[in-house]
């Protein structure tokens, strides 16, 4: 029988303000869009699966992209419904037919990492509940995950540090830059907040920008500096690198595990995200490709639901630094399920699939 897949779209405000570098404007930040998809499988005994998209303009994606190509990838993935879920399957043949789904959507269309995660997460959900175990058990990795990190969005440095003061339990804090007042936004949060300070220009900066704002973070006390400049900027991020003794994290510039080998020498990190690779196998791929390369690896997030940041988890242990706080920024989550230890690592369930399931 045929894989079935239905999508809703979810519009859920923030419970603050959240803008970046790339959307200063508040109209275009008080809402997150996400695509959610529900998969069936006839082999699978009714078995229900969840995954979700988050569909980035950046990257070319929005809702109604997504829902136009998921009809495709599903039917890219269709001819591998028994190995991955039918009554003669086993564990090893459904995580070789979860590579080969990975294979098959990349070939049925180029790019549309959004898309691609929704179907893959739903995909991984599907086989874990077949078999009876996590997802991070069905990729054979550890549950044991670093602690999150708690993004703070650009706004006055006033808020900034209210908001950091309200976080501070948080072991590092992530601080949106590239807006009118960085310098003094980092000293407000300073003023608030005693722990590492993680920055994120998302491309925003020159580099005459970074070079004479670099001595401030230092001495600020900064742990790395996320993506400050265009994507293709790869010689403002390499003469960065070599000036700066903070690391330089690429996120825009390092999309998928193509991306990788082009970044040797550039960067000293990269940031996978669900949402830009492709899935849950994807950014597996791509982590461990980046620890072979020698690079020290971030794990991202969009700002998603339980759903995507569960998933996301999932592959915590191949990460040095993890920032998956997406849910936590929403004023409602619709999904429950993923617990936050009080050390501010998610405690992966031990359920079937993502062990995440709709509030009621």
């Amino acid at each position: 029988m045929r894989l079935t897949l239905t999508h809703e779209v979810h519009r859920i405000a923030y419970r603050d303000p959240f803008r970046i570098a790339r959307t200063l404007d508040p109209a275009e930040t008080g809402e997150m869009t996400s695509v959610i998809v529900d998969l069936k499988s006839g082999v699978a005994h009714g078995i229900e699966a969840v995954g979700e998209g988050y569909p980035d303009a950046y990257y070319g994606e929005t809702e109604a992209t997504m829902t136009a190509v998921l009809p495709r990838l599903l039917a890219a993935v269709e001819p591998l419904e028994d190995r991955l879920a039918g009554p003669d399957s086993s564990l090893p043949l459904a995580r070789e037919a979860l590579v080969q789904a990975g294979t098959a959507m990349a070939s049925a269309i180029a790019h549309h990492g959004a898309a691609k995660c929704a179907l893959d997460i739903a995909l991984h959900d599907l086989v874990g509940k077949r078999f009876g175990i996590p997802v991070h058990e069905v990729l054979g990795l550890s549950a044991d995950i670093p602690p999150t990190d708690f993004t703070i969005g650009i706004d006055r440095p006033s808020l900034v540090a209210e908001r950091a003061a309200r976080a501070a339990h948080f072991p590092a804090l992530k601080i949106k830059l590239g807006g009118p007042a960085d310098v003094e936004t980092l000293a407000a949060v300073r003023g608030a907040y005693a722990g590492p300070i993680r920055v994120d220009a998302n491309t925003g900066w020159t580099l005459e920008d970074a070079r004479r704002i670099l001595p401030d973070l230092v001495e600020l006390g900064v742990e790395l500096i996320e993506q400050p400049f265009p994507a293709r900027r790869l010689d403002d991020l390499a003469t960065l690198q070599a000036e700066s003794p903070l690391p330089i994290v690429a996120d825009e510039s390092a999309v998928t595990i193509e991306d990788l080998d082009g970044l040797v020498g550039v960067v000293a990190g990269v940031n996978v995200k669900l949402a830009k690779c492709g899935g849950v196998g994807p950014a597996a791929r791509m982590l461990t490709r980046a620890r072979e390369l020698g690079f020290r690896t971030f794990l991202g997030c969009m700002e998603e639901t339980s759903v995507g940041i569960a998933a996301s988890a999932s592959v915590g242990s191949l990460a040095e630094w993890v920032d998956l706080d997406g849910n936590l920024l929403l004023a409602a989550d619709p999904f429950e399920g993923l617990e936050l230890g009080s050390d501010c690592r998610w405690r992966l369930s031990t359920l079937p699939g993502l062990g995440v399931s709709r509030r009621v």
